[in-house]
């Protein structure tokens, strides 16, 4: 999926809010990189893309290879506590898979875009209305279906907090099939809120999927970038099952048996799929309405 010119003011945000959270004095000077890289940005690239190189900019200016740790520390530690709970509700739902496919979807609104940024309380306020919401494209059978007849599946994080979510369903996978490879994919370093793979060993990924990152620090996945270790990983791959909107981006053109789980949180990812904005998705390639 192409940049789209509604996707400019995410990136031109996107460097300012990193720019007041770090505290620079002449953040004009960055601004300054920030447009002349864009007036020459190739619109055939994917948003996620060039949000990565501008993240790259972003960095080197700052002298700050992380300028989201404390972030991603401070969500992932949150949610992990909320998890002892969530995973109750889970196994005394009727349909523990679907409600743990639920919280993973759910947990795709943690966002710090500048655009669709989400408060805590809002978050907290999905949460509690969970098993009210619509999944109004509803491929859960088939994705239920693929799992218990494939022998590997990669599941594509998204971002920090959520992740902790993506481990309540990675669990279910597993119990799904004990026998499948499940290989967990982070980005290859850090950029945004993104999840990397220190992140996925906090929250304890590792406990039931293989960790491995992509090699690259574009936000979702972008495949021409990656490392030949996951590329090979995404071809072998009996089944793919990719969060959130950047990962749609990426990978909504792609010829694979792929699975979007994400919440809609701008109407350029909403009016592609063909759904309304703020709505649950789990959706398999090429399979979006018409």
């Amino acid at each position: 999926m192409r940049m789209q010119d509604k996707c400019l003011p995410c990136v031109v945000n996107q460097a300012i809010r990193v720019a007041d959270m770090i505290g620079i004095d002449k953040k004009e000077e960055l601004l300054r990189e920030v447009f002349t890289y864009l007036s020459n940005m190739n619109f055939e690239a994917t948003t996620p893309e060039i949000i990565g190189e501008i993240f790259d900019i972003i960095k080197i200016h700052t002298n700050n290879p992380d300028p989201y740790i404390e972030t991603r520390k401070y969500y992932n530690t949150l949610f992990l506590k909320l998890l002892p709970e969530f995973e109750r509700k889970i196994e005394q739902a009727e349909s523990s898979f679907q409600l743990a496919m639920r919280y993973a979807i759910i947990g795709n609104i943690i966002d710090f875009n500048p655009i669709h940024n989400t408060l805590l309380k809002d978050i907290y306020d999905y949460f509690e209305k969970m098993e009210e919401l619509e999944l109004v494209i509803d491929d859960t059978q088939a994705l239920m279906e693929d799992i218990a007849n494939s022998k590997m599946l990669l599941y594509l994080g998204d971002n920090c907090g959520e992740i902790c979510m993506d481990k309540l369903l990675l669990k279910k996978i597993k119990e799904l099939n004990p026998n499948i490879k499940l290989l967990f994919g982070v980005r290859g370093k850090p950029v945004v809120n993104d999840s990397i793979a220190e992140d996925a060993y906090f929250v304890g990924i590792d406990k039931y999927a293989e960790v491995l990152d992509n090699g690259d620090g574009s936000l979702g996945t972008v495949l021409h970038r990656t490392s030949p270790a996951f590329k090979e990983a995404y071809e072998k791959a009996d089944v793919v099952i990719a969060k959130g909107q950047a990962n749609y981006e990426c990978l909504s053109e792609e010829n694979k048996n792929i699975y979007f789980l994400l919440m809609t949180k701008c109407d350029v990812i909403a009016r592609d799929i063909g759904v309304e904005v703020k709505k649950m998705i789990c959706m398999k390639n090429n399979n979006r309405k018409q």
